[in-house]
Parts: structure tokens; sequence; C-alpha cells
């Protein structure tokens, strides 16, 4: 693969392979990748400084509340449902028309069943509508892409529901995470029992075939029967799983923070001791073993958390700040200081390290105490900068201007370059000439979740601020 052809959508190494042959695939079909006008963003443009008013924040709460109608809800629904098949289409061009499948991919159904959800449960406006597109998310998790024989999620399956060569008929505990994320949010949102019996059966399944006893955490790689996949100890060649590029045999910064984000939502749900257990687990091993100081992550360990040497990416530090703080809020507990230090460590080191100081936005990733080795701005980097940024300044707020001098300038980058204002929606990645490679906006990679749960995040955080501002 050319090097210029290397993709810096990068969801670790999962979605940066994805994206090389997302682009490979189009010179291949001699596909033209849509012309788009380069954002004029090579010069410094002062952003004028709202202070924390109640004024300022509900302003700022109405513009992201807009985003998500526009670029977020009305773009991609009702157009991703797929009557025909089931479950949620993924490929559409920069205009919006729908593209080549790619089959149903499990990260991408769960993904689409857990925002569909979210919006029945917090924005009760648009109940009538999305209570049966979640429904239709659970039907298809439950029905299709759950193996009916063995246990557990498919990594994926073609457009009729069949095992591919595309997919494999492995398990891929990524996938287990957001098929039980999208199942519990789904029993949240319709109360449905099937909904709180697929989740139920994931966890077991999950605990079952895949914790590691041991040393903590879960075999990440699974066969069909769910037995793990050992990696060869006397190898230096290493197997990656199809359609992500995970390693395996080794246990993933990448799957084990979205196992925590998953076991978070189903705890929320069941209350269930055993969950709370293995929350709390998960907690640790994010912030005790993967995270680091100066505020770093590692992104891939040996099945005894013995850390392989690899790159920092920004936007799965920030991403990590709110998941483990979002989970000691589930678990209904103070913050240890441990959380919180952790927490602020890992936003301070991807400002310090990894912030465009002349336009604002968070780069892709770099070494510990490097320049940033990759200057593009991803979709879901920028989003969940936005989320962790408002976060730190409702923590730290009282003691510094900093979060929230970034977090405007955040916005205004993702308002001025990141979102397409011709078509809506928002571009995978973006570099200072506008946006590389691909303009499409969506592929089983890039759902409706990072925006739209940052945009939904970042909404209410505003108006409580606002409120909370007033009351003082």
């Amino acid at each position: 693969m050319p090097a210029q052809n290397r993709s810096h959508m990068r969801k670790t190494t999962v979605v940066r392979i994805v994206a090389i042959a997302y682009v490979a695939c189009a010179a291949m079909l001699g596909q033209t990748l849509p012309r788009v006008p380069a954002p004029r963003h090579s010069s410094r443009r002062p952003i004028p400084y709202l202070a924390p008013t109640p004024e300022n924040y509900l302003k700022l709460s109405a513009e992201t509340e807009a985003m998500l109608d526009r670029d977020v809800l009305e773009v991609w629904f009702p157009r991703c449902v797929d009557n025909q098949n089931g479950g949620f289409s993924s490929n559409f061009q920069r205009d919006w028309k729908p593209k080549a499948s790619q089959g149903k991919f499990s990260v991408f159904q769960g993904r689409m069943t857990w925002i569909s959800s979210e919006i029945v449960v917090r924005r009760p406006q648009r109940r009538e509508q999305f209570f049966p597109i979640a429904k239709h998310g659970l039907e298809f998790l439950d029905n299709v892409l759950w193996d009916k024989q063995e246990g557990g999620f498919f990594w994926g399956v073609d457009d009729h529901g069949q095992i591919s060569p595309f997919y494999g008929d492995g398990k891929e505990l990524y996938g287990e995470s957001f098929g039980l994320y999208g199942a519990a949010a789904a029993y949240q949102a319709t109360h449905d029992p099937k909904a709180f019996d697929l989740a139920q059966r994931t966890f077991r399944w999950i605990d079952e075939h895949a914790h590691d006893r041991v040393n903590g955490g879960y075999f990440e790689f699974l066969r069909r029967d769910g037995t793990p996949i050992e990696a060869n100890p006397n190898s230096v060649t290493v197997q990656t799983v199809p359609v992500g590029g995970f390693l395996i045999g080794y246990k993933s910064m990448n799957t084990h923070i979205h196992l925590l984000e998953a076991l978070t939502e189903w705890y929320e749900v069941s209350r269930d001791a055993a969950i709370g257990q293995r929350l709390n687990e998960m907690l640790a091993i994010v912030r005790d073993k993967i995270s680091v100081q100066p505020g770093v992550m590692n992104l891939f360990f040996t099945n005894e958390w013995r850390p392989i040497p690899d790159h920092d990416s920004y936007g799965h530090d920030v991403e990590t700040a709110y998941l483990m703080l979002e989970a000691e809020d589930v678990l209904g507990k103070a913050h240890d200081p441990r959380t919180l230090g952790m927490a602020r460590m890992l936003v301070d080191h991807a400002l310090e390290y990894g912030w465009d100081n002349e336009s604002g936005g968070f780069y892709g990733e770099g070494t510990t105490f490097g320049k940033s080795e990759d200057n593009h701005k991803d979709w879901w980097v920028e989003m969940e900068g936005l989320n962790a940024l408002l976060l730190m300044h409702e923590m730290f707020g009282g003691e510094t201007d900093r979060y929230f001098r970034a977090f405007q300038q955040q916005w205004d980058w993702i308002k001025r370059h990141q979102v397409d204002s011709e078509f809506h929606g928002v571009y995978a990645t973006v570099g200072p000439q506008g946006p590389l490679g691909s303009t499409d906006k969506g592929q089983i990679w890039k759902a409706a979740y990072h925006d739209g749960r940052a945009l939904l995040n970042v909404t209410a955080r505003l108006e409580k601020l606002a409120e909370t501002t007033r009351a003082k």
C-alpha cells in the first residue's frame, strides 16, 4: 500500500486499516473522490472569548443542539434504516446517497441501536420517530447478529444475515461490547424484556468465555465457540482481526475502554452486583494499568498486562477521561482522587502535545513527549475532545479558564471545518487544505455515535452549567 494512501482516520489500528481499504477500493473501481472547497484555516483567526455566564452557556447549547439535529439525526435517520434486510445501512456518499454495502458490522449496528435508544430517552419530542428505530435495531441484534448456535455476536454478517468471508465467523470483544451497549440502551428506551434478556445473555457469554480470571480484563478475539485465540510468543509475526486490525492474542486499550463503556450502560440498567464488580474491575484496569503518567495510554498489552510500545492516541485519551468519570457516576460514588487525577492528566497531556494552538482541534497521535506525528483531525477525536473539555471546565473551571477557552476554540473548529455546510453531516478526516481521502459520510466504522453522544452530552452539560451559574 503506497504511503500516501495511509489513512489518518485512526481508531487505533482499527479504523486506519479500514480507511486504507476504503480509499484503495475507490481507486480500483475508477471512482473519483468528490472535490470539496478547501477551508481557509492556515492563518490564525482570533475567537472572541465568551465568559462563563448563563446566557453564553445557553447560547452555546442552542448551537450544539442545532448541530445534533441538522448534522446527525436528520441526515442519518431514517435513511440508514434497512427495512429490507434489517438493521442499519452504513455506507453513504458525501451527499448522503447510498453506496455499495459492506454487510452488517456488529460495531455499527450496536452504535446505531444505542443512539436511537438514547434519543428516545433524552429527547421525548422525538420519541415517536425513534422508538420504532430502537426496536428495529434491537430485533437485528437479537435475531440476526446473535449466534444462536454458539452464543455471542458475530463480528459481522452479510446483508442476508449469513456468515461471510469478509468478517469471518469469529467473535471480537470490541463487537461484543457494542452489542451489549446497544441492547442495554434499547431496554432503557423500550422496556422490552427481550432487550434485557439479550443484554443479560451477552454479559454472561462474555464473562464465561472471555474473562481472564488470572490477570483480569478480557481475552479479545475468540473462535466461534468462544475459545480465546492465543498469540504465538515465539513469533514476531502477529495476525490481525479481519476488518479491524486488532492484534490477535493480545489485549488492547481500545477494546477495554469500550468494555468499560458497555458495562457502565448495562450496570445503569440492571444494578446487578456481578455487573458492578466487573465494572469496578474494568475501571481499575483502565485507570491503573492502561493509563500511565504523564497522561498517556499504552495501546496493546500481553495477556499479563505487560505493555507493548506504541504511539499515544490523543483522541482515546480524552475519550477515556470521560468514560472513567462516567463509570464512577453510574456506580454512585464520589470520584476517586486517582480517577479524577488521571482523567485530568489525560486531557492536559492531549492539550499540551496534541492540540492545534493555531486553529483549534486535537491531532491524531504522537509520542509521549514529542510533537504530534499525525496532524490531521478526525471527526471522532474532535467530538470526544469537545465533550471532555467541557467536562473538565465543569470540574475545574473555578481554578482555570483553560478548558472553557479550549472548548470554544474546539467548537469553532468543528463548526467551520469538520461539518459539511452544503450536504450536512461530519467529514471523517480534515487536513490543512480541507477534507482528506474519501468525503463519504458513512461507512462501517463511522456511525452517528461519537458525534451524537458528544452533542447530547455537551448540550445537557451547558444547560446544567447555565442553571448552576444562575443559582450562585
